[in-house]
């Protein structure tokens, strides 16, 4: 069992949500993304997805798009990835790495879930990846004992849902819309009965993804989701900073409101 999988027995008997935030590697530079996830933890943040970043992010929206590019441009590497996610275990939380699959391939399948493993990570989000195209990815996963994270939308038919939230462990990522990451004014609607959806067919946590960024949208979505997560709001804390000191400053109060947030 990972820590990602005994995270989610606690909070079910705390009878409450947790709280996942997250942040590309590298950004704004590699030591300051740590100082970040510190900073997260510091607030109550209870697991931590570490970003791979892509030069083509199709789920990624204008924030985390900016990160990502501002990552790439300063070298960031898979072993600067993997040095991030063992950073963030090593703050007492469990952490997955989100990635596009293009970086596991040219990577090595089985050679990357064996360093997710190897760094203490739980796990790892494939966005991009499908079901059908992802035998190989099991077994590698299988074999380092590492979670496999798919994402639902709401245009998942009745008919695909099963075949995808059979494949997951650790949770079911569900985007609570159709469109890409960033901040907005309220969560979709479309959210609760995604979830609802997905509870039909598995008892896998299920964590909801895209548009939080408040403590009240948390408190919303943490009524019916296991997990809430979290990005374009802590990047925008750096991203409209002064100061890298200013940002982590609200980085880790944004991540006290949140987690105020699921604890309701």
């Amino acid at each position: 069992m990972t820590q990602l999988s005994e995270l989610f027995i606690k909070t079910r008997a705390q009878n409450r949500a947790a709280l996942i935030g997250y942040v590309p590697a590298g950004f704004p530079t590699k030591a300051e993304c740590i100082a970040t996830i510190k900073a997260m933890v510091a607030g109550g943040v209870d697991a931590i997805e570490v970003g791979y970043p892509y030069s083509d992010p199709v789920m990624d929206g204008p924030i985390i798009q900016a990160a990502a590019e501002l990552s790439l441009s300063n070298g960031t590497s898979a072993q600067d990835v993997f040095d991030t996610l063992e950073a963030a275990v090593s703050f007492g939380v469990p952490a997955v790495v989100m990635t596009y699959w293009n970086p596991i391939e040219r990577f090595g399948v089985a050679k990357f879930a064996a360093e997710i493993a190897k760094r203490g990570g739980s796990g790892v989000i494939t966005p991009d990846l499908t079901v059908e195209e992802s035998a190989t990815w099991k077994s590698a996963c299988e074999q380092s004992d590492i979670n496999r994270i798919y994402v639902v939308a709401p245009s998942t038919t009745e008919v695909r849902l099963p075949q995808v939230v059979s494949q997951c462990s650790g949770f079911v990522y569900a985007a609570s819309l159709m469109g890409v990451t960033g901040t907005r004014t309220s969560v979709s609607g479309n959210a609760k009965s995604l979830v609802e959806r997905i509870r039909t067919q598995t008892d896998t946590p299920v964590s909801v993804g895209l548009g939080v960024s408040t403590k009240e949208q948390a408190s919303e979505v943490a009524k019916y989701a296991d997990g809430v997560i979290v990005g374009s709001a802590f990047i925008k804390q750096l991203q409209e900073s002064s100061s890298i000191q200013e940002g982590l400053a609200k980085v880790e109060a944004l991540a006290k409101e949140l987690s105020e947030g699921v604890r309701r």
